[in-house]
């Protein structure tokens, strides 16, 4: 008698659920490289029979007609995946500052020996002339400056050139690999920016940027984030309709058991 509240609180938390990635998202339209997110839905199962038809069969002696009569019993979240399409490329004046233009990841170095993957390419020297993230998470496998470089070259390719102490002449000290994955969907989400590979993802893929379908590395340049702020005001309002419809709805059923419960005065 009270699946209808039942349906509708499934509802209810799953709108719930789709504001709370949109608030997300809309939250993180300035951070470098962020990917948005979004709610994918999908119904619950579904009854043939209800009270009403055992009780018409109990008390006519016949059973229901032969025809499929489905109850829905609601929704719920089936996934929340990343949507990994290209940001734009913003120029700045950073040397250590990349950006992957096309497919692939950076490999940063955690914890422990953990291995993170990520497109923020904000990055700068750590005290040691390690090339790190800005929580300190080294590139893996790890770059290291000679102390007294004075300027920096990173071609498309990773591979990086440093001149010591105003000296003309460029010396490689090592390159930069990015990765790529057969579904970078089923990444799972560390925050700082940095993904986990799963089984979902499937197996790393580690190349040489430009070849091969790995994109290309940029330097003096960041990719920005891919949230369309517009599209999430709009995804918002649409939310918010449903929301409210079907809280009407939960209004409605309310009404209709007071009247049930009047007539029973």
């Amino acid at each position: 008698m009270f699946q209808p509240l039942y349906v509708a609180a499934t509802a209810l938390s799953a709108q719930q659920d789709e504001i709370l990635e949109i608030t997300n998202n809309l939250a993180n339209a300035q951070t470098v490289a962020f990917k948005k997110g979004r709610t994918e839905m999908e119904s619950l199962f579904y009854v043939e029979k209800n009270f009403q038809d055992i009780l018409y069969e109990e008390m006519s002696g016949y059973e229901t007609p032969p025809v499929s009569v489905e109850y829905g019993t609601g929704v719920r979240v089936a996934s929340t995946p990343k949507d990994f399409t290209q940001g734009s490329i913003e120029i700045t004046n950073n040397p250590f500052d990349l950006a992957i233009n096309g497919d692939g990841f950076f490999q940063f170095q955690l914890a422990e020996g953990a291995v993170a993957y990520g497109r923020a390419g904000n990055l700068h020297l750590d005290n040691d002339g390690n090339l790190v993230d800005p929580n300190g998470h080294k590139l893996d496998p790890g770059i290291s400056f000679p102390q007294g470089t004075t300027a920096v070259v990173i071609r498309q390719d990773g591979t990086i050139l440093a001149a010591v102490n105003n000296d003309l002449e460029y010396s490689e000290i090592g390159q930069i690999n990015i990765v790529k994955f057969t579904n970078p969907a089923g990444l799972k989400s560390l925050g700082q920016n940095l993904y986990e590979a799963t089984e979902a993802s499937g197996e790393v893929m580690m190349g040489v940027a430009g070849q091969d379908g790995y994109g290309t590395i940029n330097q003096y340049s960041i990719e920005k984030s891919n949230v369309d702020v517009i599209s999430e005001m709009m995804r918002m309002v649409m939310v918010q309709r449903v929301f409210d419809t079907v809280s009407k709805a939960v209004q409605s059923y309310e009404a209709m058991l007071t009247s049930l419960e009047r007539m029973k005065q």
